[in-house]
């Protein structure tokens, strides 16, 4: 048997806040062999990237510390290393990737100073060699064209080159553990299954272990060795991806297994109203250039779409970051101006000024992708639901607006006690029934729902999906639902139209798309969607 690379026994992890204990992590050991790639699944609060940044001691001391166990690596327990002998772990033999390189990255500092930066300190280069090795590991990652790239900021990057940059960083000393915390959780399927097949490239290639965090199952079955399952901070069940998949034992994993979003959307009925439609809509961000900032291109973010939306029909637009479904739904909603022809209840809204379309603000609602940075942090839940009552409805009294919030909360499935507290005390998805709440306290017609479930775990997710579908039904709304989940999509949608470059690739019923894709791009998405197979038709660029 060869000796683990890294072993952790008996690890807990407890917070300080107040005079109050909280055990995040409770009594954990796994090991990690050389070479292995070994997955920690939960959902949110879990404690597995708790469990993660234990090992490099990235947590919050002192108000963490660890009642129990030891962090084995190479033989010394890392709990007990001094700053010094840590940063000559840090970096060098363990390096970590986390989910969000946009937060990991300097904004201040271009691509080339980032990288150039490890290079420097833990391998002592200098000058040109300096270079030459920025510019080799850049080529390892797949940055196409890494020349060009070394002068520009993270900014100026898309989500699957940040994070390609992340990876180069975190390899550039060839360590012999690679921790990733949910890398991939925030990227489109096509860049997931491109950075994971560029991970476990690396992984043959370096023969490095690597500790993989995640919520998604679908990945692990398909990039790990062994699993270890965790909840509550426990280990509750443990194995190879083969053994866990195929048997599982304990009730938490079955859950877990069973957590896709499942079912089918209402049946689509040709016969009902049209709510929202539009004719060759186009969105054009002009290009200046020159002293006297004339315009010499534009960006064609979208481009002559059409789109109807019937009443109790969801419409689900698809596509890689960047290819305008964004944009799309900002022009429907009036949000962003647009060229052609919009008509939302019979009326043509198209030429409609901002000041023109608040009142039918209330029928045309938005829910979006992330709850937490769209709820105010400085109201409570309460005061976020009838924000749109006062503005709407001005008439209502205090204790009217009281009942359609607390009416609100209880229509998403949360406690209408609760709207007295504030969003930070809410999950994830509790955040985003909270959301859905203010958009559905108005009464809309349509709703659009820009990627509402993609920083979700699984489990969430499908209760979120299912709540939407509820609320459909029962309110007879239209949907139009952006997403890059196309599991997500099937779920929920009538109608798909695939976007690309602010065209659309394809368009049909769901069945039609996700059964018998025609183009060449729609089939790529699919494969990287529910295989994660490697892309090879080249539909689609790195």
């Amino acid at each position: 048997m060869t000796d683990p690379l890294l072993s952790v026994r008996d690890l807990s992890v407890a917070f300080h806040q107040g005079g109050k204990q909280t055990l995040a992590v409770d009594r954990v050991s796994f090991d990690i062999a050389p070479g292995e790639v070994m997955a920690l699944v939960g959902e949110s609060g879990s404690g597995k990237s708790v469990t993660a940044n234990s090992v490099l001691k990235l947590l919050p001391y002192p108000s963490a510390s660890h009642p129990s166990g030891e962090i084995l690596f190479g033989g010394r327990d890392l709990l007990k290393a001094s700053e010094a002998q840590l940063r000559q772990v840090r970096g060098n033999d363990v390096t970590m990737i986390f989910q969000e390189p946009m937060t990991s990255l300097n904004p201040l500092h271009t691509i080339e100073r980032q990288v150039g930066e490890i290079v420097e300190l833990h391998q002592g280069m200098a000058g040109e060699a300096v270079g030459e090795r920025i510019l080799e590991l850049l080529h390892q990652v797949g940055i196409r064209d890494p020349e060009k790239r070394l002068k520009a900021y993270p900014h100026e990057l898309s989500g699957g080159q940040r994070q390609r940059v992340m990876i180069a960083m975190a390899l550039a000393n060839r360590p012999k553990l690679l921790i990733a915390d949910e890398p991939t959780t925030a990227l489109d399927v096509t860049v997931q299954a491109q950075i994971l097949e560029l991970l476990k490239r690396l992984q043959v290639e370096y023969g490095m272990s690597i500790l993989f965090i995640t919520h998604d199952l679908g990945i692990v079955r398909r990039f790990a060795d062994r699993v270890c399952v965790m909840t509550k901070g426990k280990i509750v069940e443990r194995g190879t991806v083969e053994e866990v998949f195929a048997a599982p034992k304990h009730d938490y994993t079955r859950h877990l297994l069973a957590s896709e979003p499942r079912g089918e959307p209402p049946s689509a009925d040709p016969s009902r109203p049209v709510v929202i439609e539009g004719r060759d809509v186009r969105v054009w961000f002009p290009v200046k250039a020159g002293f006297m900032r004339r315009v010499v291109d534009h960006v064609k973010a979208v481009d002559g779409i059409n789109v109807t939306l019937r009443a109790g029909e969801t419409v689900g637009v698809v596509g890689e970051s960047g290819s305008g479904k964004t944009t799309l739904g900002l022009a429907l909603t009036r949000l962003i101006s647009s060229q052609g022809q919009i008509a939302f209840i019979g009326k043509d809204i198209g030429s409609y000024s901002f000041k023109r379309m608040r009142p039918l603000r209330d029928r045309l609602q938005v829910v979006f992708q992330d709850p937490y940075g769209s709820l105010s942090p400085r109201m409570s839940v309460g005061e976020i639901i009838a924000e749109g009552l006062k503005v709407h409805q001005p008439n209502l009294s205090s204790a009217d607006r009281d009942r359609a919030v607390a009416g609100a909360l209880d229509e998403v499935g949360l406690d209408p006690a609760t709207r007295w507290r504030y969003p930070h005390e809410f999950s994830g998805g509790q955040r985003q029934r909270i959301a859905i709440a203010r958009a559905m306290v108005l009464k809309p017609r349509f709703v659009m729902l820009d990627e509402p479930t993609s920083a979700l775990d699984m489990t969430v997710q499908a209760q979120v999906v299912d709540l939407l579908r509820d609320l459909q039904r029962k309110h007879d709304l239209a949907y139009l639902f952006i997403s890059h989940d196309l599991k997500v999509v099937k779920a929920l949608a009538n109608h798909v139209i695939v976007m690309r470059a602010g065209k659309v690739m394809e368009e049909g019923p769901s069945e039609q798309i996700f059964g018998a894709p025609q183009n060449e791009y729609t089939r790529a998405l699919m494969a990287a969607a529910f295989n994660m197979k490697a892309i090879a038709t080249g539909a689609i660029a790195q």
